[in-house]
């Protein structure tokens, strides 16, 4: 009787091992890349409801179809971003806690002598994600309908004119510092822990000018509750036509834009940072990407990591300048 019951087993054990082998092969290949095995967290170092959360949060939906584990959003904002951006520079490197953030990165060593970690050492560089100028906008209790206007505006009010910032060191304050610098003006900075609360007090008029992406502030100039004056771009764009350019609108040679970008942490191995870049830039180049990012008034990047490391070094260098031009003290 056991033995008729062991032997009966056989068969089954076959079929089971058969049945096995199939699955295995029929596995998709995310899963035999043996990454991600479990939910991965996406450090965002700002308060929701900003730019960077409007990138993140896409790029997380995206990676979560393609892997079949979520990727979770985790805001951590704080000093200029130091706080989300440390955690990501202390995290285990292991694929599974990675930091999207923007250009601000490039900022940071600049801004400040005491940091507990350098960015172009202690973390990886694994994929530019997308670009956009910033636009120059006003709470329309500001009289000026023009870049030459709220110059003048500014120098007939030193001190008074109220600018917002998603973070002293982000590149909406340096961005701000270098439109005050070129422009000769005195502005009074009001730094906020991201894009969500500098625009949440400029549409109820307790700031009074701000620069931040199209995405964020066009809705807001469409309805009225905001004043459009210029793009920060090298040329005039077609979502903005009929708004100049800073530089043609009274500050020649003015140009900045945001840059947004996933790293990890210093010692992230090679083959996890391809990991993370090859999945990002399937992601990029969808239709669903490209029309989210599209609407969202930027251009999609992708590429290398070794493209998106001498991009963050050059950039690094670009906004040190900005810094010293506008006379900054690092903190």
């Amino acid at each position: 009787m056991r033995q008729g019951a062991a032997g009966s087993t056989r068969p089954a054990t076959a079929i089971a091992a058969v049945a096995v082998t199939l699955c295995v092969l029929s596995v998709p290949a995310h899963s035999q890349a043996g990454f991600p095995t479990r939910p991965v967290r996406m450090v965002n170092p700002y308060t929701p409801g900003g730019s960077v959360d409007l990138v993140g949060r896409a790029v997380a939906l995206g990676l979560s179809e393609l892997w079949n584990y979520q990727v979770i959003v985790d805001n951590r904002p704080g000093a200029g971003t130091q706080i989300g951006t440390e955690i990501v520079v202390r995290a285990e490197p292991d694929g599974y806690t990675m930091l999207c953030t923007s250009s601000t990165i490039a900022i940071l060593s600049s801004m400040y002598r005491n940091m507990r970690f350098e960015p172009m050492r202690d973390l990886s560089p694994v994929v530019l994600l997308t670009t956009t100028p910033s636009l120059l906008v006003v709470h329309p209790s500001i009289a000026a309908k023009s870049v030459k206007e709220l110059i003048a505006l500014a120098k007939s009010q030193p001190g008074k004119i109220t600018a917002a910032s998603s973070g002293i060191g982000t590149t909406t304050h340096l961005t701000m510092e270098m439109f005050r610098a070129m422009a000769q003006v005195d502005l009074l900075h009001v730094p906020y822990k991201g894009g969500g609360p500098a625009i949440s007090d400029l549409v109820g008029g307790q700031v009074k000018m701000y620069f931040n992406t199209p995405g964020t502030l066009l809705p807001h100039v469409k309805t009225g509750r905001l004043r459009g004056l210029a793009i920060t771009s090298a040329q005039r764009t077609d979502y903005v036509a009929d708004l100049p350019t800073v530089a043609e609108a009274g500050l020649p040679g003015f140009e900045a834009y945001i840059w947004y970008g996933i790293y990890g942490p210093r010692t992230l191995p090679a083959k996890l940072v391809q990991r993370w870049n090859d999945s990002v830039n399937r992601y990029l180049k969808t239709p669903v990407a490209q029309e989210h990012f599209r609407r969202s008034y930027m251009t999609t990047v992708g590429g290398a990591p070794d493209s998106f490391a001498a991009y963050h070094k050059s950039e690094t260098a670009r906004w040190s300048q900005v810094v010293a031009g506008a006379g900054i003290q690092p903190q």
